[in-house]
């Protein structure tokens, strides 16, 4: 067995952590959890830390729980936020939750053996637990004094706060609790946001097995951006794991625009890499930082195991095409969706098939024809046509009177570049 607690220490990963934890780690295979919130039906490079820690929990021998909390997700984590969570419906749940489940199968190995991970739901065991049950097994054993103590309550006091939010912490204690007596699991793992509620489920574990069972836990840092920014955003919002909601090549260039110093934690976080290989690629990058060899080892590896071979490639390739020197073999190779998404907030016009096949020559088609959107005049289009400053479809446009017989990218969109950045996608259709 690898030990682990050492594992996550030198890739920077541990926050807190209880006395004990390490020797019990290393005595066997331990069984540890981390939640993960189900308010949509993708989790986002947010999430990525505690699926990592579970990544490295398996490698080292011990077996991971992802607990998606189905009861949780219709109270609401308080933890550090302004405002109590939206209540979801059961419905939506379960969509959300069937997503998670995907997600996390591309990082870990649900049929090894003894340490196969598994997914497990808070709501299967807090369906049928009522209020007067839950308050008298649970309830009684954490005095109200102990829980006004933890830091996620004093922060919100001031503000105002819901018995459903005071509440939560219990809620998050029996899930540890649950799992320790019925799956012998004996860490929480988690954000450093989560200490105060992971302890309140080692302190009721403690009292209600009246010291027999033994639990402990470990938090990960919050991850924070060099330039103050909050990590896992971009100008579009989350960056999330599902292609539907951030496409491949969109995630791959959150990667690869990483500063140099956030790209040093970075690799040793969601990078399965070895020391001495990071400490070379680090050094190295160093030695010719223009590279931006240790951005391009990041995205590549992360893009490849939370989408694929293809989809980096596609990414590569359509990177190329906006910032480097692509060709127009390149261009015809992506598909509609990375198409779509490199070009997203460039000019675009519609052109109804008619108008297109009617357009005289490429001077035509540029101007009138795409509704003065690439060029407001014909002897604008024209003169810097001539001056061989226009392509389309990266292949540059020789004359002004030359035909529209190009092929559709897609079967229904033409690319216009004039200079050397200004871009146009014009849709057939």
């Amino acid at each position: 067995m690898k030990d682990f607690v050492e594992e996550l220490k030198w890739r920077g990963m541990i926050h807190d952590m209880m006395p004990g934890v390490q020797e019990q780690m290393n005595k066997e295979m331990t069984a540890a959890y981390i939640g993960f919130d189900p308010t949509a039906d993708s989790l986002h490079i947010g999430s990525l830390v505690q699926i990592m820690t579970l990544v490295h929990l398996q490698r080292a021998g011990h077996k991971p729980f992802a607990l998606v909390g189905g009861a949780t997700g219709m109270v609401g984590d308080p933890s550090g936020k302004s405002a109590e969570r939206n209540l979801l419906s059961e419905d939506v749940l379960q969509k959300n939750l069937s997503g998670i489940r995907k997600q996390l199968e591309q990082f870990l190995d649900f049929d090894c053996g003894d340490n196969s991970a598994e997914v497990v739901n808070n709501y299967d065991w807090f369906k049928n637990f009522n209020f007067l049950d839950f308050i008298r097994d649970v309830g009684k054993h954490m005095s109200i004094n102990y829980m006004m103590a933890k830091d996620s309550v004093k922060t919100r006091l001031e503000t105002g706060m819901s018995f459903t939010e005071f509440s939560y912490q219990l809620i998050q204690g029996y899930d540890f609790y649950w799992l320790n007596q019925n799956k012998n699991c004996k860490v929480q793992l988690g954000g450093s946001d989560q200490w105060g509620n992971i302890v309140t489920g080692t302190e009721l574990i403690r009292r209600k097995s009246q010291g027999e069972a033994e639990a402990w836990a470990i938090t990960t840092p919050l991850i924070k951006k060099a330039d103050g920014t909050k990590f896992g955003k971009s100008e579009g919002g989350n960056v999330w794991l599902d292609k539907d909601l951030t496409s491949p090549y969109k995630f791959y260039q959150y990667w690869l625009n990483s500063s140099d110093e956030d790209s040093e934690n970075y690799i040793k976080i969601f990078t399965l890499l070895g020391k001495e290989e990071i400490e070379q690629i680090i050094a190295e990058h160093k030695a010719a930082p223009h590279e931006r060899k240790l951005q391009k080892t990041i995205a590549d590896d992360i893009t490849v195991r939370v989408h694929s071979q293809e989809d980096l490639e596609m990414a590569i390739k359509a990177s190329g095409i906006l910032f480097g020197k692509s060709t127009a073999e390149d261009l015809v190779s992506l598909n509609e969706s990375t198409l779509l998404s490199v070009f997203e907030g460039v000019p675009q016009t519609t052109v109804s098939r008619a108008v297109y096949d009617a357009a005289e020559n490429v001077t035509d088609l540029l101007s009138e024809a795409s509704n003065g959107v690439v060029f407001s005049s014909k002897g604008e289009a024209r003169r810097m046509i001539q001056g061989g400053g226009v392509s389309i479809n990266k292949t540059k446009v020789e004359s002004p009177d030359q035909p529209v017989s190009f092929d559709l990218l897609n079967n229904k969109y033409l690319l216009a570049q004039k200079g050397k950045k200004n871009y146009y996608l014009i849709t057939v259709e």
